[in-house]
């Protein structure tokens, strides 16, 4: 169950054992409820600035890599870490800098480059400096169960960039594997069986920023009445997918928000999921 702190019951706490008690279906009515419900405040809100999404679904994942970052200075400890999720990670930041760089500098340029170096600084720290804390039987996910698939999958969906060829399959690849990239981090925490703090943040920002990145695409299909499909010439097949590898990484994350929000509504300090 893990530790408590000393609390009192909580409007939080209560609603949470009212939402316990209710049916699976209507739970996961709830849920998609809450859901559109966001996309249409999101929508209004920001009405044609929806580019300010995605620079705050990456801004996100940067927050997630900064925390990390804390646990490793102060913690002295790579513990529940997955070595595999971070090289996942540089793999495909480094692929989208190279085509951010190329197409054109921008915001998520420099966000890319700020997430990158960051990575590379978690990798360097369990690799060398923290390895006897790094648990590398628990991180047993095979890296190439990801990596292959999206590179035959780039290769046949991607945008059509006809003034960088070799940079389609190059960013429909960075797009394949961020949406895979969490799968050895959860493997981990699943063997594990528990969950300290610092790696549940980290975990739950990926969830944040992936809802962020799925809510632009969402929002920008409903603005062009579905025109967005067809807004880089034949390549449209590449927005379906995108937004397919945003749905699959959002499902897998979802499951994991769900106990990380309800262990902070409990006031645990550890934190548990099944396995």
């Amino acid at each position: 169950m893990g530790r408590k702190r000393d609390s009192v019951p909580t409007a939080a706490a209560s609603l949470l054992r009212w939402l316990r008690r209710l049916p699976t279906k209507l739970k996961v009515l709830l849920g998609v409820s809450a859901m559109v419900v966001t996309l249409i405040v999101l929508r209004m809100t920001l009405k044609t600035e929806l580019g300010k999404l995605s620079i705050a679904s990456e801004l996100c994942h940067a927050v997630g890599i900064i925390v990390l970052i804390y646990k490793l200075k102060t913690q002295k400890t790579c513990s529940g870490l997955s070595l595999k999720t971070q090289e996942l990670t540089a793999m495909f930041v480094a692929t989208r800098f190279i085509c951010s760089f190329y197409m054109g500098h921008n915001t998520h340029t420099a966000l890319d480059f700020v997430t990158l170096a960051s990575t590379l600084w978690v990798i360097y720290m369990i690799r060398f400096k923290l390895k006897s804390t790094y648990i590398e039987e628990q991180d047993n996910f095979s890296m190439y169960y990801v990596v292959i698939p999206c590179a035959v999958l780039s290769a046949v969906v991607h945008p059509e960039i006809s003034y960088f060829r070799i940079g389609q399959y190059l960013f429909a690849f960075s797009g394949y594997l961020e949406s895979v990239s969490v799968l050895p981090q959860l493997r981990v925490m699943q063997n594990a069986k528990m969950i300290e703090p610092f790696t549940g943040h980290y975990v739950f920002a990926l969830g944040v920023a992936r809802f962020l990145s799925l809510a632009y695409w969402i929002i920008q299909i409903y603005n062009t009445r579905g025109a967005y499909f067809f807004l880089i010439g034949s390549g449209y097949f590449w927005i379906l997918a995108a937004i397919l590898g945003e749905l699959l990484q959002s499902f897998i994350l979802a499951d994991f928000c769900y106990y990380y929000i309800r262990s902070y509504i409990r006031a645990q300090l550890i934190m548990a999921i099944p396995a």
